[in-house]
Parts: C-alpha cells; structure tokens; sequence
C-alpha cells in the first residue's frame, strides 16, 4: 500500500501524547495473559470484488477536536510513505473523508473523530485508563480511537504475524467502524457475548465497514492502489487473532460462549463482504446467521 506523494495530510486528525506517560490502570479485565486483549480490536481480511465510488481527491474533512493538542510532523503522503506514524495519520485521513462524504450523501451530518498517539498509557475522558495491553480501541464517551504503536509490533512478536502497512490501516478502519456504527446509533457493544452475542455482532460490522473503506480506499485521493500482497499481510495477522485462535493458543480450548470478536473466519467473511460489496448496506450483522 503506497500514498500518493503530493496528498496533503491533515494532522490535526491525530493527537501525538506519545512520551508523555500516564497513570498505570489497576485491575483488568481478569484474562490473566497480558496483552492478550489485544485481538478484541483486530479482525481479518479478505475477498475482492468490484465497485466504484466517487473520487474524494481533495475532500475536507475538517479539523479534529481537540485543537490545543501536539500534532505530527507529518503534511504529504510523502511524509506517510517514509514514516509510520505520518501513514497512520494518512490511514485516519482516507478512512475520515470516505465516512465523511458517505455520510454527507446520504443527508447525515459526520463528526470527525480524532485518533490519540500514546506510549504506555494514557487518560481518556470516559472509558478509563488507555494501556499498550489493552490494545487500540474506540472510546464512544469522548469520541476518539486510541492507540500505542507499539500494538503493531506487539502483533508480530506475541502472535507471530507478518505485519505490514495494510495490516495496519484495517486495525485504524476497525475502530473508525466504530466510530460510525456511534454516530448511526449502532454500536451495542458488550450486551451480550457469545458466538451470536450482541458484542459479536457489532465488531462484526465493524469489520465490515472497515472493509467498505478498503474497497473505497484509493478513491479517497490519498492511497495510490491497494494489491494482493496488502491483502495477504491483513489475511496473516488476522490468522494469528481471532477468538478461536487467541483462545486455542493461550487457554488449549474454545469456548464460543465468551466471544466478543467473533471466529477468525468470520471476521475474514464480514471485512470480505464490505470489501466486495463497497457500501455499508452490506454490513446487516444484526439480522440472522453470524456468518455472511
């Protein structure tokens, strides 16, 4: 996955706390495998298909919210091809003027969602202490994804995926699937769990969206072309995180009746169908069979 070098980034999208440290977040959530939370925000990729989708070249999101925060040094795509962190903030920016122009189309009013860049831990305002174990998440009280960089590392370390920028991106599009299923007044969150639980069903989607983003990606004006190795490097880290795997690999069984994320195929199923589909239409986790 390559940026088009002359896109212009917007990098008050990302707010940069990294070194800044934070308060340690007592407790947990009793997985008793530190890190191992971190596949609640991953999912796995797949498909193909066709579509198309109006060209975003040039689209304005706006700014993000919260202006007085630190900004990354980071202003073409350039910038995002030579640097992590600047093709994160490129990531945030495609995935943000898709949503924003979908919701725009289709007479919904789109609020920008600001990503925070943090190392170690961090607050939030409304969903605790943010911490490299727990992994990137969406925080729907204040409206902002969180994540430690070092999660992508910690992804291949741990459990052994390739990595990889597209790898990347979709853990960004999960979240901001997230942020979308908020602002539509879908996201139901842990209600209940289990294999066809509320919980599952909802990162499902969230799956999904991430997956109408792909498709819709290069029509964003700022990545240049999406190839079968960009889907092959998501397809290896998804391999390594779904519940049934992280399950087998830290607990030697699966319990399907204390899922949250859903299996590894069908978090595949669900990005693969947004992906083909190209509209979030195609996203219904809600109705029927868990599997698309």
């Amino acid at each position: 996955m390559r940026f088009r070098p002359g896109a212009r980034l917007d990098p008050s999208q990302v707010e940069d706390r990294r070194g800044r440290g934070g308060a340690v977040a007592v407790g947990g959530g009793g997985l008793g495998v530190a890190g191992v939370v971190i596949y609640l925000l991953f999912a796995l990729l797949g498909g193909g298909g066709s579509g198309t989708f109006d060209q975003l070249d040039g689209l304005s999101v706006g700014p993000g919210t919260s202006a007085a925060s630190a900004q990354l040094d980071c202003s073409t795509g350039a910038d995002a091809n030579d640097r992590q962190d600047c093709r994160i903030l490129g990531d945030v920016n495609s995935i943000q003027a898709y949503w924003s122009s979908w919701f725009k189309r289709h007479g919904k009013s789109y609020e920008p969602a600001n990503t925070v860049f943090f190392t170690g831990s961090t607050s939030t305002s409304g969903c605790g202490t943010a911490t490299t174990d727990v992994g990137p998440f969406y925080c729907p009280a204040d409206r902002h994804v969180y994540i430690d960089l070092g999660f992508y590392q910690e992804l291949q370390d741990r459990f052994g995926a390739q990595g990889g920028p597209f790898a990347e991106a979709y853990v960004i599009a999960h979240e901001y699937g997230h942020h979308a299923q908020d602002l539509l007044g879908d996201l139901r969150g842990q209600q209940s769990q289990g294999a066809t639980g509320s919980s599952v069903r909802t990162e499902l989607q969230a799956d999904c969206y991430a997956g109408v983003w792909a498709r819709n990606a290069v029509a964003t004006g700022y990545i240049v072309d999406l190839t079968q190795q960009d889907v092959n490097e998501g397809l290896d880290a998804a391999a390594a995180v779904g519940d049934d795997r992280i399950q087998q690999e830290t607990q030697g069984q699966v319990n399907p009746e204390t899922w949250t994320h859903g299996s590894a195929a069908e978090r595949k199923g669900w990005f693969a169908r947004g992906y083909q589909r190209g509209e979030p239409s195609g996203c219904d986790t809600f109705s029927g069979s868990v599997s698309p």
